[in-house]
């Protein structure tokens, strides 16, 4: 791993986009809870307190993060679905991750995530193509499509769970 920040290189949107591409990252979505099931199993209290990089969040505040990032993406979906290319609001990652409740356990953070992306396949399973192409406007990156954002949070998901199996096994 030679780039610590990214362990799965940067999200890059398929230049084709295919309904199976898409069908393949609500799986990934679908499994994250899973798979962080696995990478969090028989972790100690020590062990949450360590961190993939120098400088870089622990494996609780990791774990908070993608509860705190996958809940304002459900929320910019449903938006995007009721409303004409909403201006979502962004929000700042690095000061919610020093917000005293990312020092909670992380089963909270857990339960919260497995429920969420249940909910969130669900809806995402429903959608038509027409729906796919949904967007909202974020301030700082510009339109965003629905199914662009599958893909994006996808990504997500991996990336982070790669930032905690490192630190887990170092």
């Amino acid at each position: 791993m030679t780039d610590l920040r990214y362990p799965i290189g940067q999200f890059q949107f398929p230049k084709e986009m295919t309904p199976q591409r898409v069908q393949e990252w609500i799986v990934d979505i679908r499994l994250l809870p899973k798979q962080l099931a696995e990478a969090l199993s028989g972790a100690s209290e020590h062990a949450l307190a360590k961190s993939y990089r120098e400088n870089g969040w622990t494996v609780t505040q990791l774990v908070h993060h993608i509860a705190d990032s996958h809940m304002n993406s459900y929320i910019r979906f449903k938006l995007a679905l009721t409303e004409d290319v909403p201006t979502i609001k962004p929000y700042n990652e690095a000061e919610w991750a020093q917000l005293p409740d990312s020092e909670m356990p992380v089963a909270t953070s857990f339960n919260l995530i497995e429920n969420l992306h249940e909910r969130w396949v669900y809806l995402l399973t429903s959608l038509t193509e027409e729906q796919l192409q949904r967007a909202f406007h974020h301030p700082d990156s510009g339109l965003t499509t629905l199914e662009h954002a599958i893909g994006l949070y996808a990504w997500h998901g991996k990336h982070h769970l790669a930032h905690i199996q490192h630190a887990l096994t170092n």
